[in-house]
């Protein structure tokens, strides 16, 4: 199913990775999965200069650092980490797409405005939209449909009210209908598996 990934994706999510290595310049990589690992540090992602998508949600960061080299990211998933203190100075201006829930830092007072305040591009913040920022103006306010979609993972039934980057979103779109069909076919052998058990163990159990 890997192979079915646009090339301008690396999925290494689930692969018990501790830390971020240091790469050769990919620029050619788009968007970069990592979640449900164990990295505990953002770092060396200078390697990705074109990146738009990166989700790191499900780690052991601590902070949000070293993501300035990133100039072009515009969804950034670091939900479930253990992230207390939040510097806004850290996240890159570019983004349109944030979640931070499951982190301490979005129990801060004020935490949603300092978001909105440092962020003129935002759109979405922790699943919920953000009305009358800049982006939004600039789209004159409207929505897409076609922008929609779900990941119960990486974006659970988030909406995205309008059109920026339709390059962006297209390939985000190719990518989740690549997971999801995944999910099915791995559900299905695992069904498969059971059935084969439960024959298994009744032909044991009837005996010859």
């Amino acid at each position: 199913a890997e192979g079915l990934l646009p090339t301008s994706t690396i999925r290494l999510d689930r692969r018990n990775i501790s830390s971020i290595g240091k790469l050769r310049s990919l620029g050619e990589i788009h968007s970069l999965y990592l979640q449900h690992n164990q990295i505990e540090k953002i770092e060396n992602l200078d390697s990705f200069p074109n990146l738009r998508f990166l989700c790191l949600a499900g780690n052991r960061i601590q902070r949000v650092e070293n993501l300035q080299p990133l100039p072009h990211l515009s969804a950034l998933d670091l939900s479930h980490n253990q992230i207390q203190v939040l510097d806004t100075e850290e996240l890159p201006r570019s983004l349109q797409i944030l979640d931070l829930t499951g982190n301490e830092c979005t129990q801060q007072d004020g935490y949603r405005d300092l978001m909105v305040a440092a962020l003129p591009h935002l759109v979405l913040l922790d699943s919920q939209p953000i009305h009358g920022n800049r982006a939004e103006e600039e789209a004159g306010g409207g929505s897409s449909s076609s922008e929609e979609e779900e990941d119960e993972e990486l974006l659970p039934e988030r909406r995205i009210p309008f059109t920026v980057d339709k390059d962006f979103f297209t390939d985000l779109r190719r990518e989740l209908a690549v997971r999801s069909r995944q999910r099915r076919r791995e559900s299905l052998e695992e069904h498969q598996a059971r059935l084969e058990e439960l024959r298994e163990r009744r032909d044991l159990l009837l005996g010859p």
